[in-house]
């Protein structure tokens, strides 16, 4: 048996490699190559950049597509570019946009994943006749002795680990899917990058969300829907309107700087504490503000759920509610239609619809779904 798992030899297994011009995923195809397999590089076109960021370190921009094809030349294999860019506008950017106007705080790298790379480029890979589809993501696919089952599992290095982003990821794909960089470290992976002399050996990581240019998510939704920013009122919990907003796209959950209304909430000690965004009201156009404990949380209502695990028995898991927090304790419920309840040990505080609750058991990644509600069980429909 080979190291991606067929009884095969190497020359006789063909994978398809996604390439996004970055460094993890030039080096796993040119080690896929170097180890004798037949590879096939992709690389998604999959926004104008051109015409919009004309920026570096975005992923599958013009410069990239340039850096992958050079790669693939340099080292010998096929490779090829598809022009995704209607495929990405309908299921990333537009869910991305409705979001925002729907006062959500979106995740368009896992929709991107769940969609485009894992959907269309996954059945390009099987009319290829490709055996299997290899990236460069940093997360471990681990087969269970006891199963034969395909498991998600964190990364090596905790510091790259990008399971919170492939939570969406089914059974189906996974049995397809190969990630040849997860066991080991960054720094392996730039060490391999210059052992090949690959031109983007030292490329910098690339950006989380590639067509948002420097951070300005409303700049985005303002383009592609000019009317989305229309001011309304600030309003208090209590019911005071405190000021004027510019557009709800502008604003997300926990958000504390630029509201433009100072601190203060009651003439009590605590009357200087600044105003956090707790709650987003599309429907009236209002954005709802108050102290920080408001935005406590610890009861999580998910929908769209996925899931690589079939006990639906109520269960302890660890859960991470922002790609970048600490998972936290919880117990999970399932409703058997797609949704499920997640009850906290402890408060966690700016908790967004439209982000993902990803579940764990201790390194395998279980599943989640996207975060539809929240409440304070001690306080309920406190915000």
């Amino acid at each position: 048996m080979n190291s991606l798992g067929f009884n095969k030899s190497e020359k006789d297994t063909r994978v398809v490699v996604a390439m996004s011009g970055g460094v993890d995923s030039s080096v796993t195809a040119a080690l896929l190559h170097e180890q004798g397999y037949e590879v096939i590089g992709m690389t998604l076109q999959l926004y104008d950049y051109g015409k919009a960021v004309s920026r570096k370190g975005a992923c599958c921009a013009g410069q990239d597509i340039y850096d992958a094809r050079r790669v693939a030349e340099e080292r010998g294999f096929a490779h090829y570019v598809l022009d995704y860019e209607d495929n990405f506008k309908d299921s990333v950017m537009s869910d991305f946009v409705d979001s925002y106007m729907q006062g959500h705080t979106p995740i368009p790298c896992v929709r991107c994943n769940q969609t485009v790379k894992f959907r269309d480029l996954l059945k390009v890979a099987h009319d290829l006749g490709a055996d299997c589809m290899a990236t460069g993501h940093y997360i471990q696919r681990v087969i269970n002795p006891k199963t034969g089952q395909a498991e998600l599992h964190r990364a090596v290095d905790l510091t790259k680990d990008q399971s919170y982003f492939l939570f969406a990821t089914t059974q189906e794909q996974l049995d397809f899917l190969r990630f040849p960089l997860g066991g080991w470290d960054k720094s392996v992976t730039r060490d391999h990058a210059q052992r090949f002399g690959l031109v983007n050996a030292d490329k910098p990581d690339s950006q989380d969300i590639c067509f948002v240019p420097n951070g300005d998510y409303a700049s985005v939704v303002r383009k592609i829907k000019p009317e989305a920013e229309q001011p309304g009122d600030i309003v208090h919990l209590d019911g005071r309107v405190l000021g004027k907003h510019t557009g709800i796209i502008n604003y997300t959950i926990g958000q504390r700087k630029g509201l433009g209304i100072g601190g203060g909430h009651g003439t009590d000690a605590n009357a200087n504490d600044p105003f956090y965004v707790v709650r987003i009201d599309p429907a009236h156009n209002k954005v709802i503000v108050g102290p920080k404990e408001a935005l406590a949380r610890d009861m999580i209502y998910l929908n769209d759920c996925n899931w690589l695990d079939e006990d639906t028995a109520p269960r302890r898991v660890d859960v991470k509610l922002r790609s970048v927090s600490r998972a936290a304790p919880a117990l999970l419920e399932h409703h058997g239609d797609g949704t499920a309840t997640l009850m906290l040990d402890d408060l966690q505080f700016g908790i967004a619809p439209g982000q993902a609750a990803v579940c764990y058991d201790s390194s395998r990644i279980l599943g989640g779904g996207w975060i539809s509600g929240s409440d304070n069980a001690a306080m309920p429909l406190a915000a």
